[in-house]
């Protein structure tokens, strides 16, 4: 399958966080032909094994996608003039200026369409329009009568955002949850780039729940699979108008290794030598504490894992209109499965020397 179909495919399938289960049917039915097991773990994560070709028991590399989204929740259930509206509450790091008007899709006893909704400008008092609309402000409109809606739907639904995915010019693609459907999208090609290479290291890709609300399922996937060695895949800030700073990247630009406290920096420099035995373009990024990724789940977990962290440049984060390079997906992919095929007995053995000095190891 095409990158855009793809990505298409896990954008529009709805999955806010702490209600992954449509959209991790989906990527099961992608991962199916390159995977030997699968599992649904108790909190709701995707967990895939492709075994090595070491002897047992095989050292195990962990690869990380979370598979949720930004999402709204049902707070409240009112009624106007016999019709029902609902208040909402976010899930995770929603920005508000971007929510009147959205299409959302209201996850009761069965799919409603509805519409954000406020009152106009011209309908404001004078003091509250030039200001971001907020959820005090904000109804979802469902377009039914109240009893209806209260049958239908309950405080503590789930809502999603309907935005299909577009095609931008030259290799961009513009919609909603690509973050971080496209590093789900790169671990796919990923295990299809290991179709064609050896391997001796098992190979665990865990499609992570709740990652935008607590890193819940970097922290019970890393428990529960014990990896010997770990990679976060996420999405980082895109250059666009604006956004030059530090930890800024150009779209087409190549993926982000990152380097800081959540980062083995012997994992750091595998993965750029994997880089660079594909002659692949590459950025480095840098985080001065937590990273914000499953990476901190990864690596603080049981007695600490060695993590790497590799990031695909995105504009306009944390919107239903975030841009990315189908390229930037694609290599990252191959980063991940050319890094994984690289693995042998002598990796960690590597790492630790890496974190100790020469007669330390001796006195070993």
């Amino acid at each position: 399958m095409k990158s855009f179909e793809m990505l298409q495919r896990l954008s529009e399938t709805p999955g806010p966080s702490g209600f992954e289960r449509e959209v991790a049917e989906v990527i099961t039915s992608l991962w199916q032909p390159y995977v030997d097991e699968f599992l649904r773990d108790r909190v709701g994560n995707l967990i895939a094994i492709k075994h090595g070709s070491g002897p047992e028991p095989r050292r195990r590399l962990l690869l990380a996608a979370h598979m949720d989204e930004i999402a709204l929740m049902v707070s409240r259930i009112v009624a106007h003039n016999g019709q029902g509206f609902l208040r909402v509450t976010p899930v995770g790091g929603v920005d508000r200026r971007h929510l009147y008007g959205q299409l959302v899709t209201v996850h009761g006893r069965c799919p409603l369409t509805g519409v954000l909704g406020c009152l106009p400008p011209f309908m404001l008092p004078a003091e509250r329009r030039d200001r971001a609309f907020g959820y005090e402000d904000l109804v979802v409109d469902l377009g039914l009568p109240i009893e209806e809606v209260e049958a239908q739907v309950a405080i503590g639904d789930f809502i999603s955002f309907r935005q299909p995915l577009r095609r931008l010019q030259e290799k961009l693609a513009v919609g909603k949850a690509l973050d971080n459907r496209a590093s789900v999208t790169a671990v796919t090609f990923a295990l299809e780039y290991l179709q064609t290479r050896i391997h001796t290291w098992d190979v665990v890709a865990v499609a992570t729940c709740q990652e935008e609300t607590r890193l819940l399922g970097a922290y019970t996937s890393a428990f529960s699979q014990y990896p010997d060695a770990a990679v976060a895949i996420d999405v980082t800030f895109g250059k666009g108008p604006g956004a030059n700073g530090e930890n800024v990247f150009e779209l087409g630009s190549g993926p982000v290794i990152d380097l800081g406290p959540n980062v083995h920096p012997g994992m750091f420099k595998a993965l750029q030598e994997a880089a660079e035995a594909l002659e692949m373009g590459i950025n480095t990024g840098t985080h001065t504490h937590g990273s914000g990724t499953d990476a901190y789940g990864l690596q603080v977990t049981r007695d600490g894992i060695p993590t790497g962290l590799i990031s695909i440049p995105l504009r306009y984060m944390h919107t239903m209109v975030e841009v990315i390079d189908l390229a930037d997906i694609e290599r990252s992919g191959r980063l991940l499965g050319e890094f994984a095929a690289r693995l042998d007995e002598q990796f960690l053995g590597k790492l630790a020397s890496s974190m100790m000095g020469e007669e330390e190891q001796k006195g070993k």
